[in-house]
């Protein structure tokens, strides 16, 4: 059974009902999170760790039985969790794969998920899967495409759906607007939800020298429901999103200026090789608490609540 019992007492210290609860999260307040991975999993079921939530990679647990789900009702058991997709490759060409989202469809269920989130992206042809988030090119074909496949999958879903930008390394000579006006006509035309990876667009940003912070200053801040964060690997002319390194300071600075922006969000540390302790990682996710907690404060002296 997933968990419904109340917010987190720390959170609520923390943040209060200041979290921004909109119907692309499933009108929730989520605090700091943390990905679910399999080197703290003893950790977890055993020291049972004070976290604001998880958030698991469905394809992990899209199967009929087995050790993912016994594990997975474990944690359910104590903490709310968040679906956080890697293969509805919306921008691909060819129509949804229904037995995926069955399959989906039942985790959904079974983990009673606010919302969940996947890639704005492509990666499958034909019934082949790259197993990779390729760029789309920047086109209004392509907002059209990916917005009615976004629609038919959170109709059948039957949950708000936010979809993540991803980090690129490639451009395409056909693109019609920048990056983040296509988010932004995809998602508006959609009708669903932006998880916001504010590592992407600093990696993205690098590889292709565009002002990360004019990103974050034009997408449709009311639809943002997460936020990611993450650290990468510099090389000598590009970055790559590899997620094995704490977060540094550049992408700290634009997460802060997008909880100015967007408000006390959700907001999650990816951190998915060379990973180090639990206490290492959930620490560098707490660290997000140096942003939120000034907005916390601004929002409540405006709120005229007392301190």
């Amino acid at each position: 059974m997933a968990f419904t019992g109340p917010l987190n007492p720390l959170s609520v210290l923390i943040f209060g009902n200041l979290m921004p609860a909109s119907r692309f999260n499933g009108q929730t307040e989520y605090g700091i999170g943390i990905g679910l991975r399999i080197p703290h999993y003893r950790h977890i079921l055993e020291k049972k760790p004070v976290v604001d939530w998880f958030e698991i990679i469905s394809e992990n647990f899209m199967v009929d039985g087995g050790r993912p789900l016994h594990l997975l009702e474990q944690i359910l058991d104590q903490y709310r969790v968040v679906q956080h997709g890697v293969s509805m490759y919306f921008g691909s060409a060819e129509p949804l794969n229904r037995e995926h989202l069955k399959r989906l469809k039942a985790l959904v269920r079974r983990t009673d998920t606010p919302w969940l989130s996947d890639h704005l992206c492509w990666g499958s042809v034909d019934g082949t899967y790259s197993h990779d988030l390729l760029p789309l090119p920047y086109t209004r074909e392509a907002v059209k495409n990916t917005a009615k496949k976004i629609r038919q999958a959170q109709d059948f879903l039957e949950v708000p759906i936010a979809v993540e930008n991803v980090s690129s390394y490639a451009e395409f000579n056909d693109s019609e607007m920048t990056e983040w006006q296509f988010l932004t006509e995809v998602v508006e035309a959609a009708d669903c939800g932006i998880l916001l990876d504010v590592n992407n667009i600093y990696v993205s940003s690098f590889n292709h020298d565009f002002d990360p912070a004019e990103y974050v200053q034009n997408v449709p801040h009311e639809r943002v429901a997460q936020i990611h964060i993450a650290g990468h690997s510099r090389y000598r002319k590009y970055i790559l999103d590899t997620h094995d390194h704490p977060v540094i300071d550049p992408v700290w600075d634009l997460y802060r200026r997008a909880i100015e922006l967007v408000g006390p969000t959700a907001t999650l540390l990816e951190w998915d090789d060379h990973i180090p302790t639990f206490d290492e990682v959930h620490g560098e996710a707490l660290k997000a608490k140096r942003f939120l907690q000034p907005q916390v404060s601004r929002e409540r002296q405006v709120a005229g609540v007392a301190i």
